[in-house]
């Protein structure tokens, strides 16, 4: 089974053209150091709920979205080994040291994930 790391994270809607910008070019690294799959989605029918929701998960602000990633592997062994290429590569590095990055990392949630069922 594959093995899928996840994220969800908040952006302002007016940096989300700029998020888009950033992710399209993550992803090609990503491909490019062997990653399956790579993709991103902005909230389209989410509602904030009673107790949990993907808004209140990451403390929606007003005038931001939620962005929900992922991001697929053949196995947890190969995405250590691509998310270790990654973290060294210097495009990723540049993206990551301006000083405009167009999401809150400090509120982004993210794991690692075992397939448990794929159709």
């Amino acid at each position: 089974m594959t093995y899928v790391d996840g994220f969800v994270v908040p952006v302002p809607k007016k940096k989300l053209a700029a998020y888009r910008s950033m992710a399209k070019k993550s992803g090609k690294i990503w491909l490019e150091h062997g990653a399956l799959a790579f993709n991103e989605c902005v909230a389209d029918d989410v509602k904030v709920g009673k107790r949990t929701s993907f808004p209140r998960s990451v403390k929606l602000k007003p005038g931001e979205t939620v962005v929900f990633s992922w991001i697929v592997y053949r196995s947890r062994g190969q995405r250590d080994r691509v998310m270790a290429k990654v973290m060294k590569d210097k495009r990723i590095a540049a993206m990551m040291e301006t000083k405009d990055i167009p999401f809150d990392g400090k509120r982004m949630i993210f794991g690692g994930f075992k397939t448990m069922v794929a159709l």
